[in-house]
């Protein structure tokens, strides 16, 4: 305690002028009733960057929770079949191959940041469209989960439902528009919508079927194509649609619209690659080049090479879109019969894995 009559150090009796510099260098005080500073204030210093990159931040300690990637070990092949046989007591890392199926699986789980739409097209009937649309649905399905979409947009008579699963019922695309009105504003759920999309059980996506029947109704048109959209894109994530022969229908040009990337698909002959061709004249010719550029071509091929000129194919479409890719002959596709990823040769499974991971590197 300071002795009687003093005040402790930095404190004056009332009145009492405290001498310069009493509250340390710099630091400017006024005489009573003048206003009047005996000792300037030197101006504010600078403001500094508070993190100078020498101390840690919060952020970098938070970092320390992220986990480390694990050694990679091969799961495949010969040397995936050691690891298993020395109970991982002998570990070699992966081949050039399994590296890549892991590269591709990745790219195909990557998050696109929101809705995407890829739409399969060829005016050729027999070009394979309907098939692309299933088995990108089936890999993106298998790879990634489910929210996946598989729409028949045939104008008429389309087939997706037909080479599809089949589920509890068979409603088509026209059950739905027909009672939209159950999903306006926020009514509807996913389970509501289950009355209407075949779930495709391994394949983990749903089908949204096209009218089946020889005999219907109108065409479908522009707004039907966006009011369903409207709808099934609040339960999907990723959607491809399966388009028709006729690139004036309004819905076929309704999906062009909505498309952010398209699928070209051709089986190994001149018909179908240049009736291709000419689609993307069209589409280039209507403001649609870059949609063509980014395009992915895929060629499948026919039972027999014979008399195919699949060079020539490859050239043309690698010249016009982003990227060809060739899947084999498949007589369990060729059948007709719905289709199952299981029941896919690891050929096709390998295969159409590429060309999905081509896909989404687009998206």
């Amino acid at each position: 305690m300071p002795p009687p009559g003093q005040f402790p150090p930095g404190q004056f009796p009332p009145g009492q002028v405290p001498p310069p510099g009493a509250y340390g260098a710099g630091v400017g005080y006024a005489e009573p009733g003048t206003g009047n500073p005996a000792v300037p204030p030197l101006p504010p210093m600078p403001q500094e960057n508070w993190h100078d990159g020498s101390t840690p931040t919060a952020e970098e300690f938070a970092r320390r929770r992220q986990a480390k990637p694990a050694d990679p070990v091969a799961s495949q092949g010969l040397r995936g079949a050691l690891a298993k046989s020395t109970m991982g007591l002998v570990s070699v890392g992966p081949g050039k191959r399994e590296l890549e199926y892991r590269q591709e699986v990745e790219m195909v789980r990557r998050n696109f940041g929101g809705l995407r739409q890829v739409t399969v097209v060829n005016p050729k009937g027999g070009a394979g469209k309907t098939v692309a649309v299933l088995l990108l649905a089936m890999t993106f399905g298998q790879k990634r989960g489910g929210y996946v979409l598989a729409w028949d947009n045939n104008e008429t008579q389309g087939t997706l439902g037909m080479r599809a699963q089949q589920d509890f019922h068979n409603r088509t695309v026209r059950d739905l528009l027909h009672n939209l009105r159950d999903f306006q504003g926020a009514q509807g759920r996913i389970g509501d919508l289950s009355q209407y999309v075949r779930a495709q059980g391994e394949g983990m996506f749903d089908v949204l079927a096209s009218d089946e029947s020889a005999t219907a109704g109108e065409m479908l048109t522009a707004d039907a194509f966006g009011e369903l959209r409207d709808v099934v894109s609040r339960f999907y994530k990723l959607i491809f649609v399966d388009t028709g022969n006729n690139v004036r229908a309004e819905n076929w040009q309704a999906a062009i619209d909505a498309t952010d990337q398209l699928v070209v698909t051709m089986s190994a002959r001149n018909d179908s690659a240049e009736t291709a061709s000419r689609m993307l004249d069209h589409l280039e010719q209507h403001g649609r080049q870059r949609l063509v550029r980014q395009a992915v071509t895929v060629v499948s091929m026919p039972p027999s090479k014979r008399y195919v000129d699949v060079p020539a194919i490859t050239r043309h479409f690698a010249a016009r879109t982003r990227t060809v890719m060739i899947v084999p002959y498949e007589r369990f596709i060729d059948s007709g019969e719905p289709i199952r990823y299981a029941g896919l040769s690891a050929a096709s499974r390998d295969a159409w894995l590429k060309v999905a991971a081509a896909v989404s590197e687009g998206l």
